[in-house]
This record gives C-alpha cells, structure tokens and sequence, in this order.
C-alpha cells in the first residue's frame, strides 16, 4: 500500500466508520478495488496525479463496468487524503447511510 492508502485504511478499518467492514484490495471481476465495503456496494478509490494524465479514460469505464455491476463508486485525490482527511471520511460515512437506507 502506498502512504494514502495506509492513511486511509487506517481510517476505515476495523469497523471504525460506521461500523461497516471495509476490506482493502478487494477484487470484484477482473478489477482490484482499492477498498470495498461489500454490505453497502460502496467502493472507495484514491488516485494520484498519473489518473488525472494518463488514466481518466481508463477509470472511468472501470467505474462504469463497477457500476453496471451494482457498485457506487467513489474517487477521492491522494492529495485529499493528506489535506482534508476529515472531509474525506464525512463524505464516506454519507455514502454508506445513503446505502443503508436505500438497501
């Protein structure tokens, strides 16, 4: 895992956000998603600037194909992670009480 990720993980692990499970590397098809909390279908990816040159064509069929599998997908910034870690976290714990309500 890079820094981020650890950053991240360390956030999410272990039922610490809203006690739902995350898992890290989690493969779904031919993918392998950064985190995954499966009781929700909620993916969480963090990207560096390589997606934002070379790889934003890439992703965003990924995201599709994950989408079509019935997985909301969320991307955040490495540098969002680092900067705004809080707002990243608040933004997660948002997704998953939309999909706990939604099903």
């Amino acid at each position: 895992m890079t820094d981020v990720e650890h950053r991240l993980w360390f956030l999410l692990r272990g039922r610490r956000l809203a006690e739902c499970k995350f898992r890290r590397q989690h493969p779904i098809g031919v993918f392998i998603t950064d985190f995954a909390c499966v009781r929700h279908r909620l993916i969480v990816e963090l990207d560096g600037g390589q997606h934002a040159e070379t790889r934003a064509a890439y992703d965003a069929r990924r995201s599709a194909w994950l989408e079509a599998q019935g997985w909301r997908v969320m991307r955040f910034w490495n540098d969002q992670v680092h900067s705004t870690p809080d707002e990243v976290v608040d933004a997660i714990r948002k997704a998953l009480s939309v999909g706990a309500t939604n099903g």
